[in-house]
């Protein structure tokens, strides 16, 4: 592995050392780094003592052997967005809070880029999921890992949301939403709202509801080679879309079809807690006198 590029929001005083301690160890080990534009600009005093070149994420190269997200999931996200259907496998340190896809610890960095480097990881492939429209949307960036979702707008009315599989009419859902999850954000967005939990290797979706008016409509697992397509209703003639954290707002005249994309989201994965072990630790499971 010789060149890796990097990305992460606004770095916490209390992550200096950890963060520059990194730095030092990818350079002393003859890598060459490029950092993202953004990320330059927001941690220009924490990176003024090293070397390395600039990156424009429109403008992301297929010669990275890997990318390094260094923030939470939020950033790892964000990062995906740099990478595009390149397929470049991403390592995600967590230097935020809960972090099922930023799932290195400040602690283990040390340790997880040695790993990195040596070749000592393996790597995931997760769905993604990816919008098409008759409008230009998200500056072309029209996919998501973990959901694609449709949203009322500030405190307007709910809205009705016609929904089609594969062609055939599914459900008019009156709701202040609807999302279609794959199973990386089974355990995010889509969990809130009442769906199921999947293991990432599942090759299914879930539809789910937002705050549904009729109480008896529920998420529905579906397999990832279906099709959706939408027809929204709202007395505003708008409403949100969004792809994962990046949101957009449409009006009644938008067509709207969302499917499994072509290419797959690689996570590097260097040991440590199988994703059962993560949920246990995040979500607090088995937290009970009797066990």
């Amino acid at each position: 592995m010789k060149n890796i590029a990097i990305h992460g929001r606004k770095i916490k005083l209390t992550s200096f050392r950890e963060v520059k301690a990194l730095f030092h160890q990818l350079i002393s080990r003859k890598i060459q780094l490029s950092v993202s534009s953004d990320f330059l600009s927001l941690n220009e005093v924490l990176l003024s003592d090293f070397l390395f070149e600039i990156y424009t994420p429109k403008r992301t190269q297929k010669k990275f052997d890997a990318f390094i997200s260094i923030g939470g999931d939020g950033t790892f996200l964000e990062t995906l967005t740099h990478v595009g259907s390149l397929e470049i496998p991403i390592l995600g340190i967590n230097t935020g809070r809960l972090g099922f896809l930023a799932s290195i610890a400040q602690d283990q960095i040390r340790v997880a880029i040695d790993k990195l480097l040596t070749g000592n990881y393996e790597v995931e492939k997760r769905s993604l999921v990816i919008l098409t429209s008759n409008q230009e949307l998200f500056n072309g960036v029209n996919y998501a890992l973990n959901e694609f979702s449709i949203l009322r707008k500030d405190s307007s009315a709910m809205i009705v949301i016609k929904s089609y599989l594969n062609g055939d009419f599914l459900n008019s859902y009156w709701a202040d939403g609807l999302m279609v999850s794959t199973p990386t954000g089974s355990s995010g967005y889509s969990l809130s709202c009442g769906g199921p939990i999947l293991l990432p290797e599942n090759e299914n979706f879930i539809i789910s509801p937002v705050s549904p008016h009729n109480l008896n409509i529920r998420p529905l697992i579906v397999p990832d080679t279906s099709e959706f397509s939408f027809e929204v209703e709202s007395r505003t003639n708008n409403f949100l879309i969004s792809l994962d954290s990046r949101s957009q707002t449409v009006n009644d005249n938008i067509q709207m079809k969302v499917k499994k994309a072509p290419f797959k989201a690689y996570l590097i994965k260097v040991g440590g807690l199988s994703f059962i072990e993560t949920l246990r630790n995040k979500l607090s499971w088995g937290l009970d006198k009797r066990n």
